[in-house]
């Protein structure tokens, strides 16, 4: 009996010890394992722990508004209430401001140039003053489209200060380069996804450079280039957006020009087309691309702010959109689409112009707004509904 129990103690004896040794080989396994990933870290593969904290999606959220268009109105009311005989414009813009800066990225078309070695100027030859840009980089503006119909309002000279002073305020801008060699495509990176901007005018007022400029402006009509340059913007980056000034003013409806070439567009590789020029809105739609991606196209914003003497034109929009990347298989897509309306007021003889979101906008204003002289219908309904008739209900906030 004793060697019996002797016999059955050793033989657990004997599996303790082979389990004890399993262990230790789990053990070791697992340590060379993690041996294994700190090497594949330093060769750049991503660790379990990085790969468990890495987001699934990227997104970014942008705002994007029309024609920053600066009468004269405008600028002598800045002046007036400027203590130190500049310009001063922060009434102006105050009822958007926080709106324009709640997002990653905000967009602004710059109508009218800002050249610091001309006089100021009103329509048909605009110039805005250097303070203008100043407060549309405080209220958080990061891209300018400078490409306009009114790029040439002060000649080369006039375009050349443009572009030089928002370069010394390292804005990116579109459009507009001082020549072939500074005509780099800006690319921006924003929570892991990189922007490339690119941006054109279909007109120029009749005005031309002169033969031999090394400017560039970028144009409507040069279609090979546009195609070429949004081409090499798809390599450089995760997204594509294209201001285009465009299309024929003061009617809702876009041109068959306007609507060839946001096809072309999308086809060539832009994800986002941001349209500007007629002083109303026009429509909101996708266009889908042979290999299947879609394009957001908001073919006009309107006015962002003017003292123009219509009421169509006191409705301009904000379209606010997120730029998503899938970080598993790089895919982009564009959601979460709301256009919302943005309103130009101003009292009698174009005093106190300043924007409002039309949602913040009252009956009151509209009733007391200076543009009833020349628009007796104009109320807060006649904006309401002229923002649905021309934007799809699925885009109104």
């Amino acid at each position: 009996m004793r060697k019996k129990l002797a016999i059955i103690l050793a033989m657990i004896l004997v599996f303790d010890i082979a389990a004890l040794a399993v262990v230790g080989i789990d053990r070791y396994l697992s340590a060379s394992k993690s041996s294994i990933s700190v090497a594949e870290e330093e060769t750049s593969l991503p660790s379990e722990e990085e790969s468990s904290t890495q987001p699934l999606i990227s997104k970014v959220n942008f705002a994007a508004v029309g024609d920053n268009l600066i009468h004269v109105d405008i600028y002598k009311q800045a002046a007036a209430r400027s203590t130190n005989g500049t310009y001063d414009f922060t009434l102006a813009y105050e009822n958007v401001a926080d709106y324009i800066a709640a997002s990653d990225v905000s967009i602004l078309n710059q109508e009218t140039i800002i050249s610091t070695e001309h006089e100021v100027d009103t329509y048909p030859c605009f110039n805005s003053p250097a303070e203008l840009g100043d407060e549309m980089l405080r209220i958080g503006f990061d891209v300018f489209n400078i490409s306009t119909n009114h790029s040439l309002d002060k000649g080369e000279s006039g375009l050349i200060s443009t572009i030089n002073y928002w370069k010394e305020r390292n804005a990116i801008t579109t459009g507009a380069y001082l020549n072939e060699e500074d005509f780099v495509i800006p690319t921006q990176t924003v929570n892991g996804i990189t922007f490339a901007y690119l941006g054109f005018t279909d007109s120029t007022n009749g005005l031309n450079l002169p033969a031999d400029s090394e400017v560039v402006l970028v144009r409507a009509s040069d279609e090979a280039l546009l195609e070429a340059k949004i081409k090499q913007a798809k390599k450089m980056a995760d997204a594509v957006i294209v201001n285009a000034h465009w299309g024929e003013e003061y009617t809702h409806e876009p041109t068959d020009a306007q609507r060839d070439l946001a096809q072309k567009l999308c086809d060539w590789g832009a994800d986002v087309i941001l349209g500007t020029h007629p002083h109303v809105i026009q429509p909101v739609e996708f266009l889908t691309a042979p290999d299947g991606r879609r394009t957001l196209v908001a073919y006009s914003l309107g006015n962002f702010i003017s003292a123009q003497n219509r009421g169509p034109r006191m409705l301009g929009g904000m379209i606010n959109f997120n730029i998503v990347r899938n970080n598993s298989s790089g895919v982009i897509s564009i959601e979460d689409v709301k256009f919302s309306g943005v309103v130009t007021h101003y009292a009698s003889d174009f005093s106190n112009i300043r924007v409002y979101m039309l949602k913040d906008y009252t009956e009151e204003l509209a009733n007391n707004h200076g543009v009833g002289r020349y628009t007796s219908e104009f109320s807060l309904s006649y904006l309401k509904e002229m923002l649905a008739d021309v934007i799809d209900s699925k885009f109104l906030m």
